[in-house]
């Protein structure tokens, strides 16, 4: 089960980053675009809480300071991931910058085994150095006749998928710090608090930073409002995989993306990919395939 949430995650996840790309190169900033992915998913979300517990006969369940805690941390790592690969946009087309941050996933893996002690089997980790290879090659690029992997596009990557990394984490451990049985229960308290919370902090940076931001989000609101939902079904999918399985096999089933993404950059930007970006694709493709055989 957490395995088709994480396939159906990546599907609505990637139509969301492509109504973000389409709405930065509008003119919205980076965190304007960012702003859309939240402002419109919390009524939808307080209304699934609702509708959920009241059809279950359930009351709120008691929330202590662990699960605040990592919400709250998960809550920021998002929106500066997501305004990381908004802005990497701009720098590589868009099914090679969603190839980037999927070094979530090793980096997943990582803060997983510190944080939770979820641990990886061997094929596991080879896998996961099978797709870290592919990123590398995603990474390069040509510079006065040398690949030069360290670049401003690489290095928002790489933070990027950190950031998605200790969100999918923090997610994770909040959903676990409060007991109930329901895993669907779990999943979506955890995700109505976590969106209450971005909207709050992305509304008061925008006030002071940039205020024109809000109105246009709002004047966009035929685009804003389906990334805002899109946003919020993703997120949903996310969260019940998170709350299920080690982050870090979520987040590897989860680069099917990447197919996704290479179909949207085709038929909906008409970008092409150099050879080489292809192959790295194709390594990347490849450690999904291999995390396969490893379950």
């Amino acid at each position: 089960m957490w395995a088709v949430f994480a396939v159906c995650a990546a599907f609505v996840q990637n139509l969301r980053f492509m109504l973000q790309k389409h709405l930065a190169a509008t003119g919205l900033s980076p965190a304007g675009a960012t702003f859309a992915r939240f402002v419109w998913s919390v009524p939808m979300v307080l209304a699934i809480v609702w509708v959920m517990l009241f059809t279950k006969g359930e009351t709120m369940p008691v929330l202590n300071g662990r699960f605040f805690g990592f919400a709250m941390i998960g809550g920021v790592a998002q929106i500066l991931a997501t305004v990381a690969v908004v802005k990497l946009f701009s720098f590589r087309n868009f099914a090679v910058a969603s190839t980037f941050k999927k070094t979530e996933t090793l980096q997943a893996a990582i803060l997983g085994i510190v944080v939770l002690g979820d641990l990886m089997s061997p094929l596991g980790w080879l896998a996961l150095m099978i797709g870290l290879v592919g990123v590398i090659m995603l990474s390069s690029q040509p510079l006065s006749g040398q690949t030069n992997i360290f670049n401003r596009a690489s290095g928002l990557g790489i933070l990027a998928g950190f950031l998605f990394g200790v969100s999918g984490v923090a997610y994770r451990a909040a959903s676990m710090a409060f007991g109930h049985d329901d895993f669907v229960v779990r999943a979506l308290i955890t995700l109505g608090f976590v969106v209450c919370f971005q909207t709050l902090i992305m509304s008061m940076y925008l006030r002071f930073r940039e205020p024109d931001e809000i109105l246009k989000v709002l004047k966009a609101w035929r685009v804003t409002f389906f990334v805002g939902l899109f946003g919020m079904l993703g997120s949903m999918c996310w969260f019940m995989a998170f709350t299920l399985q080690n982050v870090a096999y979520v987040k590897m089933v989860g680069q099917i993306e990447l197919i996704f993404a290479a179909v949207g950059s085709y038929f909906f930007f008409k970008e092409r990919m150099k050879m080489r970006e292809l192959i790295g694709i194709i390594f990347v493709t490849m450690s999904i395939f291999a995390l396969i055989f490893t379950l």
